[in-house]
């Protein structure tokens, strides 16, 4: 799948002013793997390259965006207005209730991170014992390995993401473990 075939690509110039910078197409479908196979029910944090290419219409009706952007609330019902700088006014009804969340902030820092780590653990579902079970996976910098680590024990995998327009690299990061996220994305080569 090349960059020209992916339609959210084609229809959605990247937008500076919120740090949008889109995913390769190659890597778009990494993760669309990703949430096929390790989510049922999913929220996409300021992702939403990657909500607007799965194509399964029956898996989309519970997957739910959570976007700062409001022109991806058109024709979008499962768009939820998210303001990264208030996760605790997220609505009541999301809470504890997704199994995968995929996480890609517009800034790197540690106290953004730790406003989406405060999402994250707000939507993501949890066990009796209130502890987070949901398949967490994001991408940043690999200086903040240690961070995500403490802030939701995510482990830095081998593949990384190819975001063309983005001035330095990003490492996936993730709390589970798949074979797919273990392999060299051939698009970088490391």
């Amino acid at each position: 799948m090349n960059d020209k075939k992916n339609k959210f690509i084609v229809k959605n110039p990247e937008n500076a002013n919120f740090n949008q910078y889109w995913y390769s197409s190659k890597t778009i479908e990494l993760l669309v793997n990703q949430t096929l196979q390790n989510g049922k029910i999913c929220a996409f944090l300021s992702t939403p390259s990657v909500f607007y290419s799965i194509q399964d219409q029956q898996f989309l009706k519970n997957c739910f965006l959570f976007e700062y952007d409001n022109k991806f609330a058109k024709n979008n019902t499962n768009f939820i207005y998210f303001d990264f700088k208030n996760p605790q006014e997220i609505p009541v009804q999301y809470h504890n209730q997704f199994d995968f969340i995929l996480i890609d902030p517009p800034f790197i820092t540690r106290d953004v991170w730790e406003k989406y780590s405060e999402a994250a653990k707000i939507i993501g579902k949890k066990d009796q014992n209130n502890v987070l079970i949901a398949n967490i996976l994001a991408s940043s910098i690999d200086e903040n390995q240690q961070m995500l680590q403490e802030l939701l024990c995510l482990k830095k995998r081998i593949s990384r993401p190819l975001i063309p327009n983005l001035v330095y690299q990003y490492s996936f990061f993730s709390n589970y473990d798949h074979e797919e996220l273990d392999a060299v994305n051939p698009e970088i080569g490391f």
